[in-house]
């Protein structure tokens, strides 16, 4: 039985023209009557009926344009077509700019918008088969692509089921075709349907339109807001709102879930490319119905916009990613890409991200070949006795763990995970600090195919959360502040522990079983003569790594098993790191390497999520322990080693004699800093390798030339040359400081730094548009662009200058922050610099921050003896010099300059906001 409506909601009213507002291009308005029709059979005769759309057919009359097929956007409840405005607009600028010419129809769904209010029920088969009627009366005969929002998406889904012969492509924005029977419908909607909040809610009051334009991200401005409500004043409008909600299967009685359920079915049969766009803060539409749409559709691109929500078409860029999508995936393809889309020596678009191959050109292809797998050297080493971890901070002391123990420890948990039903491609989040925990469940997960998740806790709590849901582990394996942090915040995945809880704990957080005892029902598997599966295909995916979120959201970086190995061999050929190498890793990702790399691996004493919590004491102990002669740290955890250098005694000395090779990576690591750490391994040759997430060896530099390189006039902090397999190119900056230039090796021009090799990652984890832009104008499969700036020297080496978001556009030409701020921190008296731009793109003043020796008390305009040193070293105008006691930096690493955070905070302080602390 479904809710009962207020009488207003039967009230009838014709379908009008809007009036104007905001956005909306009263040429694209139009009236279109359905006539009446008998019907198929008895009692299903349809009345005429008056839509109204916005089309761009006219407008491209107008322009002699010929479009090669139809967009048909359908919006859902509370909006209107008004919600596809940007859209309507993107399209014609495509148009105009010579790209493919797609018409638009975007309608008002009968009762919704400025459409005939006909005062009768519209169940969601009625939706479809009047939008089938509509487009009949259009003409519509293809090729026709669908875009649907919310309850709109499930309505284009079925037209599009219906129309087999017309469809080319379906899309849409956070909507459902399934509710799973183990899962409520979401909160918002429950408390809607209450029979007695019903009509209030929906149609006797406006609450429902309202919560709906309250819960965007971020909020609407109150013009835009009114134009939604325009449509929807007074209760007699209102009428369809509260039949849509009514219209909700809640349960298999309902009158629409027998239609909801066809048009489930239809979309897992439909064959065509799918775009599925999404917003993660959407209370309504929540990640389970995303799931669900990409299990019906495994050929889709999914593409989350962390931090936008319900309306996505006014939160994100739904438009330029469309029109950007249609080009890449449909046979009648290219959209109006921009420049730095287009090939330079093709002239044409270039066609990338996961499901279509890059053309060739010069570049080199490097693929990933199929290699050893991750776990071979435990394989060869199962029977050895000797050290293969060692832990620092283990309850009651230093504990050592043999490979012989490791080896088998991985294969019971292995084989319990199996037990349990864990399967290839199940998705498993690890919530456990760097150790022989971490270890077992790491290596288990790979070799029986799972999909390990790992986001390190320097993320944040907030970080996490958006890491873990993203990712949408099936399991969950933590130590107790990570299974407590995901019961809190409601973290998805069953959940085992790496340690024996109470039983009041294991309930309150949901707990199911314990490491050791899936390793016990793994030992019972393999005494029972049941083997573990096949291992993993080289191009299955292995891993998702999420990145520091240093420059925005974190991302999830996807790797296969082929490229995991390739990242393992391309460490252990630069570095000569194998079989017998004791190693010190300060850095977790490094850590987890060290087995696969057959070295014999130690994490130091330290809080992971603060590096510089690391002593040197720390660092000497678990070189002893280990009897390590390569030691790997952050930036940040460097400097507090050298700071506490003077606790060291003579035997700490000693060990850290026997270092040959120390290593620093994650951040710029200046010439004195380096120079300070060899001096407490002298024995030690000092390297700082160049990479990211998404490709962690690029480039080398050691010492010996990051010291030479402080003597070259070159600007930016020089990473050296390119490692063995890697390719290292530069795609200029234009004027407006974008980098749409040719791929090119020629020394000295600065512009975005471009890599290719074996062990760069295969693809971002449902990230579409962030794929698509790491690869535009790539000619290299392997490719990827790094969002770093930087040049090419004429020997090769290559000079990072900063983030492509942080260069400025000032009136006198584009600038790069690194070479300023370096030569700031020359002037006496200042610590770190961070240089950054205020204003509007290409009038941005730079303005130089420092921190100041001794460190300030406040921040404060800088007191004009140093502002005007600083002017006179930066080497390029500057409008503003503020002195702050600490400048921000980034959560993993506690050592990058947050620019963007510092722009905003000078932007504020410059044009009369408080002096408060960045």
């Amino acid at each position: 039985m479904t809710p009962r409506l207020p009488r207003a909601a039967a009230t009838t009213a014709p379908a009008t023209l809007p009036p104007p507002l905001p956005g909306l291009d009263s040429a694209w308005s139009r009236l279109v009557t359905v006539p009446a029709s008998a019907g198929p059979t008895a009692g299903t005769a349809r009345p005429e009926r008056t839509w109204h759309l916005l089309d761009t057919a006219g407008q491209l009359d107008e322009l002699g344009l010929e479009p090669v097929g139809t967009l048909l956007c359908v919006h859902g409840n509370p909006t209107w077509s008004y919600l596809w405005r940007s859209v309507l607009a993107r399209s014609l600028e495509v148009a105009a700019a010579g790209g493919p010419v797609w018409r638009v129809v975007a309608v008002d769904q009968l009762g919704m918008g400025f459409s005939e209010r006909t005062g009768e029920d519209h169940r969601l088969a009625d939706r479809v088969a009047d939008l089938g009627a509509l487009t009949d009366e259009l003409g519509l005969t293809g090729p026709v692509v669908t875009l649907g929002h919310d309850w709109g998406g499930v309505v284009s889904l079925g037209w599009a089921v219906d129309h087999p012969d017309l469809v080319v492509a379906v899309t849409t924005c956070n909507t459902a075709v399934h509710q799973p029977d183990d899962a409520p419908i979401p909160a918002p909607l429950r408390l809607a349907l209450r029979p007695h909040l019903l009509g209030r809610a929906t149609v006797v009051t406006p609450a429902f339109i309202e919560t709906t334009l309250a819960i965007a991200h971020p909020r609407l401005d109150r013009a835009t807001a009114d134009a939604y409500r325009a449509p929807y004043r007074g209760a007699a409008r209102r009428g369809a709102v509260g039949g849509f909600v009514a219209d909700i299967p809640v349960d298999a009685q309902h009158p629409s879930a027998a239609e909801l359920d066809r048009i489930a079915a239809g979309v897992a049969a439909l064959d065509v490319p799918a775009l599925l766009l999404w917003g993660p803060r959407d209370p309504v539409f929540l990640e389970r119905y995303l799931d669900d749409l990409a299990a019906r559709l495994p050929q889709a691109d999914v593409h989350r916009f962390e931090g936008a929500g319900h309306l996505l078409p006014d939160d994100a860029d739904v438009a330029g990613t469309v029109f950007d999508w249609l080009g890449d995936r449909l046979p009648d393809g290219g959209a109006g890409l921009p420049a730095a889309d287009v090939d330079a020596d093709a002239g044409e678009p270039v066609a990338v991200g996961p499901g279509r191959p890059l053309p060739a050109g010069p570049g080199r292809p490097l693929p990933a070949g199929p290699g050893r797998p991750l776990w071979a050297h435990l394989e060869e080493l199962r029977d050895s006795d000797d050290a293969a971890l060692v832990e620092m901070a283990a309850p009651g002391g230093t504990r050592t763990i043999s490979w012989r123990l490791l080896a088998r420890r991985i294969e019971e948990v292995a084989a319990g995970l199996v037990d349990l039903g864990v399967r290839p491609g199940d998705r498993v989040s690890l919530l456990v600090t760097p150790g022989a925990d971490l270890t077992a469940a790491l290596y288990a997960c790979v070799r029986v195919g799972a999909v390990v998740v790992v986001a390190d806790a320097g993320l944040g709590l907030r970080g996490l959360t958006r890491a873990v849901r993203g990712a949408r582990p099936d399991w969950v394996i933590g130590a107790l502040p990570g299974l407590a942090a995901a019961r809190a915040l409601g973290w998805p995945g069953r959940r085992i522990a790496t340690i024996a809880l109470p039983a009041p704990a294991r309930a309150a957080l949901r707990v199911e079983h314990t490491l050791a005892a899936v390793a016990r029902r793994g030992a019972a598997r393999l005494a029972a003569g049941t083997a573990l599966p096949a291992a993993p295909a080289p191009d299955a995916p292995a891993a998702v790594l999420f990145t520091s979120g240093s420059t925005g959201p974190a991302k999830g970086v996807v790797y296969t098993h082929g490229q995991l190995g390739a990242v393992r061999d391309a460490l252990a050929g630069q570095y000569d790191v194998g079989v017998g190498t004791g190693l010190v890793a300060g850095f977790a990702p490094f850590a987890l390497l060290g087995p696969a790399l057959g070295a014999r691996s130690v994490a130091p004493d330290m809080d992971v999520t603060a590096p510089r919590t690391l002593t040197a004491r720390a660092v000497a102990d678990a070189v002893a322990a280990a009897d390590a002669t390569v030691v790997f740290l952050s930036p940040a955890a460097i400097a507090n080693v050298v700071a506490t250098a003077s606790a060291l005694t003579d035997d700490d000395r000693r060990a850290l004699g026997r270092v040959r090779l120390f290593l620093s990576a994650g951040a710029p690591v200046s010439a004195a800093l380096l120079t300070a750490a060899t001096e407490l391994m002298p024995n030690a040759s000092a390297h700082t390798p160049y990479g990211m997430t998404e490709g962690l060896l690029m480039t080398d530099v050691d010492l010996d030339g990051v010291t030479a390189a402080s003597a070259s006039s070159s600007a930016g902090i020089c990473v050296g040359r390119p490692a063995a397999s890697v390719r290292v190119r530069i795609a200029p900056l234009d004027e407006d400081g974008r980098a749409t230039g040719a791929l090119i090796e020629t020394p000295d021009v600065t512009g975005e730094i471009v890599v290719a090799a074996p062990h760069v990652r295969d693809h971002y984890d449902r990230l579409w548009r962030t794929d698509r832009v790491s690869r535009l104008g790539v000619d290299d499969p392997r490719g990827h662009r790094t969002g770093d700036v930087g040049h090419l020297d004429a020997s090769g080496r290559l000079w990072v200058e900063g983030r492509m978001q942080h260069v400025i556009t000032a009136p006198t030409g584009v600038v790069t922050p690194v070479g300023p701020e370096q030569r700031t921190e020359r002037v006496p008296g200042v610590g770190r610099a961070g240089v950054v731009g205020v204003g509007p793109s290409g009038t941005q003043q730079v303005v130089a921050v420092v921190e100041t020796v001794p460190a300030a008390r406040r921040p404060a305009l800088a007191d004009p003896a140093l502002a005007d040193a600083v002017r006179a070293a930066a080497g390029v105008p500057v409008a503003a010099v503020l002195v702050v006691p600490e400048l921000p930096t980034d959560i993993r690493h506690n050592s990058k300059v947050d620019r963007a955070r510092l722009a905003r905070w000078a932007s504020s302080v410059l044009a009369g906001g408080r002096m408060t602390r960045p």
